[in-house]
C-alpha cells in the first residue's frame, strides 16, 4: 500500500504539534519585544504543512477543518509578505504580529476540535461539540489568543529596534 493512512495521520500530528510550539515561542519573542526569525521560519513551514496535509484526508465534500486551513494559509501568507516582502516597515509590523498570532490561533482552534472529537473524557463532555464545556473551551482559548495577540503587538512596538533579530538557540537564523 503506498498511502498509509495511520502514518499519514501521525505525520500531520506531530507536524501541528511542532507548529504549536514554535508559534508559542515566537509569540513570547514578540511579547518579549524581539522578532525571533528562526522561530518564524519553523512556526511558518511547520504551519503550512500542517494547513496543507489537511488537505490530504479524502472527503466527499470540504470540511470545516479544510476551510480553517485554506484560511490559515492565507493568513500565513499576509504573515509572510509583511515579513519578507514589506520587511515590517511602517503598520506591516502589526500586521505580521497579528496574521502570526492569528494562525497561530487557528492552529490551536483546530487542535482543541480534534482533542474534543478523539479523546473520550472529552468527548462525552461535548459529543457533538454544540455543547457547553465545548463552547466555553473556544471562547477561553479565543480571549487567551486575543490577549498574546495584544500583548504582541504592544511588546514588539515597544522594543528598541523592532526590526532585531534574535537567533534562537538550536534554531536556525
Amino acid at each position: 500500500m503506498l498511502f498509509d493512512l495511520s502514518m499519514f495521520t501521525l505525520l500531520h500530528v506531530v507536524i501541528s504539534l511542532l507548529g504549536i510550539v514554535a508559534g508559542l515561542v515566537m509569540a513570547g519573542g514578540f511579547m518579549a519585544g524581539v522578532k525571533l526569525d528562526g522561530w518564524f521560519t519553523v512556526f511558518l513551514v511547520t504551519t503550512a504543512l500542517t494547513s496543507a496535509t489537511g488537505f490530504g484526508f479524502s472527503n466527499a465534500s470540504v470540511t470545516p477543518a479544510q476551510v480553517v486551513g485554506g484560511l490559515s494559509l492565507v493568513v500565513l501568507a499576509v504573515a509572510a509578505a509583511a515579513r519578507y516582502w514589506k520587511e515590517l516597515s511602517g503598520i506591516w509590523r502589526s500586521v505580521f504580529v497579528v496574521a502570526s498570532v492569528a494562525a497561530l490561533y487557528l492552529n490551536v482552534f483546530v487542535l482543541v476540535v480534534q482533542l474534543f472529537a478523539k479523546t473520550p473524557a472529552l468527548k462525552e463532555l461535548a459529543p457533538t461539540q454544540s455543547e457547553p464545556p465545548f463552547a466555553i473551551t473556544q471562547i477561553l482559548v479565543l480571549a487567551l489568543f486575543a490577549w498574546i495577540g495584544r500583548a504582541a503587538v504592544s511588546g514588539l512596538r515597544r522594543a528598541p529596534d523592532a526590526r532585531s533579530t534574535r537567533r534562537s538557540p538550536g534554531v536556525p537564523a
